[in-house]
């Protein structure tokens, strides 16, 4: 019997920016499949440090780490996608801030030191759901369609330049988004290249940057494909891109085929 599987690429690159400052890259990322009791699902997440926190690459870090763990015990202990809920997400939400908490206070800093946003998806067969913290977006297209379609659009804050972090106080704003129908394409990024790939005036992606994006993909690969990731890790750092902003930027890419492969290794 055929079972869905996944491959994937990630690739996360230090802006322009912070290199003329000597600043790391504040940007984090993951992506793993989880096979759960009652339904599995792709998780791919990243999140995006707030230039002006210190310590915004730990934040971002312990997001993603935070956002996996919770998503993957959910699933394993039998929670399916139609039912998370913003109760539940909430508590995720807290689980993140609790971990920041505690780690800012043995560091002597406050919570906002580590300030970071947070686009984490998770991808059942027939469903998924975005929580999205902040800017940055996702882009997907279902299996029966050739259009591309975003799932969860930046959200920028009351001022220019400015968006929500998991770390606001007294609570962070948050989208809780659904995707019907069988995602065979996903991409998710941060805000670092929302301008090269989203249109803003009509609020759609860009699909020519997507179709040359998944075209070196496999018919029937399984897992991170470490090859591409290079490659995308090079495009990141070329200059096409760092002509064009000067900021982090982390791009997750995935692709859904029918593989008679288990994933349970992965």
């Amino acid at each position: 019997m055929t079972v869905p599987s996944w491959e994937w690429i990630s690739a996360s690159a230090i802006g322009t920016s912070h290199i003329r400052i000597n600043r790391s890259c504040d940007d984090s990322g993951a992506c793993i499949f989880v096979r759960g009791r009652n339904e599995s699902a792709l998780v791919a997440v990243c999140a995006d440090g707030a230039g002006s926190a210190m310590r915004s690459s730990v934040g971002s870090r312990i997001i993603v780490r935070a956002f996996c763990r919770n998503v993957r015990s959910y699933l394993q202990s039998g929670g399916i996608l139609a039912d998370l809920s913003r109760e539940v997400v909430s508590d995720w939400l807290d689980d993140m801030r609790g971990r920041i908490e505690i780690v800012s206070r043995s560091a002597g800093l406050t919570p906002r030191d580590f300030a970071a946003t947070l686009v984490g998806c998770i991808i059942g067969d027939g469903k998924a759901k975005v929580l999205h913290v902040g800017d940055g977006a996702v882009v997907y297209r279902l299996s029966d369609s050739e259009e591309w379609a975003v799932g969860s659009w930046p959200s920028h804050g009351e001022y220019a330049s400015t968006t929500y972090f998991v770390t606001d106080d007294p609570e962070p704003s948050f989208q809780l988004n659904d995707i019907d129908g069988p995602v065979s394409e996903l991409a998710v990024f941060t805000d670092g290249i929302e301008h090269l790939v989203l249109n803003f005036s009509t609020l759609t992606a860009f699909p020519p940057f997507f179709n040359q994006m998944f075209s070196g993909f496999k018919s029937d690969g399984i897992g991170k494909n470490r090859n591409l990731s290079r490659h995308l890790c090079n495009y990141l750092n070329g200059p096409a891109v760092c002509d064009r902003t000067d900021d982090d930027k982390t791009l997750l890419l995935a692709r859904r085929s029918l593989n008679v492969a288990s994933q349970e290794h992965l």
